[in-house]
């Protein structure tokens, strides 16, 4: 999971890239980058770390040009630790490219031998958003030339990068001298979205990115979603044009996405997070009701902050006094994007604290978004214990997570999620809770969709099913084998 984000604009663009990398934040905390081309030249900048302590002025000065991209990495291939893995990739022929990715592709040791034995391209790193970036400039190359360069030509390699290239990706690239392109995988997988503003000088002002919040909070207007399998093209003067690129394009979105990576305030393929949060929490009152001891239940209180919407609903539908018994310290990030099992566990209790006033002699329904490695929920269970707890129902409102996720999500083994293999009071044991009730697979599909378009989700964390039909047994053990946690 990544943030990414390309401008096209009429005035430099160095600032308004910033911007949109800060409200992408909660995608990414390991690194970000940003690239603008000033015609034919292109500059860039890479750090590790957050948005709003990677940059200084004379950083965002050397970030010339009306065009631009930026990224937020959370990483899920490579590695997180060294700076030349992030985000974006440049490649200098053809006319030079610069690339985000938000993602993961699922045919990586395929598509790397092709770079070099059939392409004759050198790789530096172990990212699959420099195989991705190669691809696009193989594919490009000798399509046109310098001086007669199209958008048909790019939509002709992207076209040519689907026939190629496996797994989920939304990318933006920024070809130098000429725009922006922006595609999206076969399946939709991952998010895109395109919004465009009058920039009361010539042509319009276009913006693609990985949540409408962006757009929204930058004062443009959502036009649309990029659609599975298109490539759209905004040129220097702000015209764009578009084509579809696949021949079979499906729209799969990630449920995960709207179960926790996003922002609530975000619209993705036509539907809100936040709406989809309340009905998750609907569905997960229905459960509720069924299988615990509801009229022994005091409270229900949320994990903030994305559980708090489903959480509301479990205590309206229940008829539950709702309160708020965690605080969180919004300066700690987001404990499941961070590398590392011992860093997640030592986050939990710098990010929440349990008021004991709200919790002492009570029978206390929490609610989480998810149930992932199990170690989140364990310190939760035992934060409201200490703070005074006289029993614990834990409540998942997504369903249990047992198969790898290889689509952008780090979860790359089946060993370290806590519901791989175990029963529902198996796993209750495991994270100390006295009942545990997790969300049905259908009813989050169907809180997901609600009255939307959408007909199908991408749920193979939770169903083993990998709608790109192209993931093996031998993958996923490979996976689990390279992938660090």
């Amino acid at each position: 999971m990544c943030g990414i984000v390309g401008i096209v604009s009429s005035t430099p663009v160095n600032q308004q890239v910033y911007d949109a990398l800060a409200l992408l934040q909660h995608r990414g905390q390991d690194s970000t980058g940003i690239a603008t081309s000033d015609d034919q030249t292109l500059h860039i900048y890479k750090t590790k770390g957050q948005v709003r302590e990677g940059y200084r002025t004379r950083d965002m000065r050397g970030l010339i040009g009306t065009i631009g991209l930026g990224h937020v990495r959370y990483a899920t291939r490579g590695n997180a630790k060294k700076e030349q893995e992030a985000q974006p990739f440049y490649v200098n022929s053809p006319y030079g490219i610069v690339l985000v990715h938000n993602g993961n592709l699922t045919n990586t040791r395929e598509l790397t031998a092709q770079l070099h034995e059939k392409d004759r391209r050198h790789l530096n790193t172990t990212s699959d958003t420099e195989l991705l970036v190669n691809v696009l400039a193989s594919e490009l190359q000798g399509r046109g030339s310098a001086e007669a360069f199209s958008p048909d030509d790019a939509f002709a390699a992207v076209r040519a990068l689907h026939q190629r290239v496996e797994g989920s990706y939304a990318a933006i690239a920024v070809i130098a001298g000429y725009g922006v392109l922006a595609f999206r995988d076969p399946f939709g997988i991952r998010p895109l979205i395109l919004g465009k503003r009058q920039s009361g000088l010539v042509g319009d002002e276009w913006i693609v990115a990985s949540e409408s919040l962006v757009l929204e909070a930058s004062g443009y207007e959502i036009v649309r979603d990029v659609a599975p399998g298109e490539a759209i093209f905004i040129a220097r003067d702000g015209t764009m044009s578009h084509q579809q690129c696949s021949d079979n394009p499906r729209l799969a979105p990630c449920s995960f996405e709207y179960v926790y990576l996003a922002r609530p305030d975000s619209i993705m393929n036509g539907i809100s997070v936040y709406e989809a949060r309340l009905r998750l929490g609907d569905k997960l009152a229905d459960t509720i009701a069924r299988y615990a001891p509801t009229d022994s239940i005091d409270v229900v209180m949320p994990i903030p902050d994305s559980a708090r919407p489903a959480a509301m609903q479990v205590a309206r539908k229940l008829g539950i006094e709702y309160r708020e018994g965690f605080y969180k310290n919004k300066y700690v990030g987001r404990t499941f994007i961070m590398p590392g099992q011992a860093q997640r566990t030592k986050s939990v209790r710098q990010k929440l604290n349990a008021m004991s006033s709200e919790f002492a002699g009570k029978n206390v329904l929490i609610v989480d978004d998810s149930i992932v490695r199990g170690t989140t929920s364990k310190e939760i269970v035992d934060m409201a214990r200490e703070a005074g707890a006289r029993s614990v129902t834990f409540t998942s409102a997504a369903p249990p997570v047992r198969f790898p996720h290889v689509y952008g999500i780090n979860m790359p083994s089946k060993h370290e999620l806590v519901a791989a293999g175990r029963t529902i009071p198996e796993i209750a044991r495991e994270i100390g809770a006295d009942h545990l009730i997790y969300q049905e697979v259908e009813d989050m599909k169907e809180a997901i969709i609600g009255n939307s378009s959408v007909t199908e989700l991408d749920m193979s964390c939770f169903t083993g099913e990998y709608v790109t039909g192209t993931v093996s047994e031998e993958y996923l053990e490979w996976v689990e084998n390279n992938q660090a946690s």
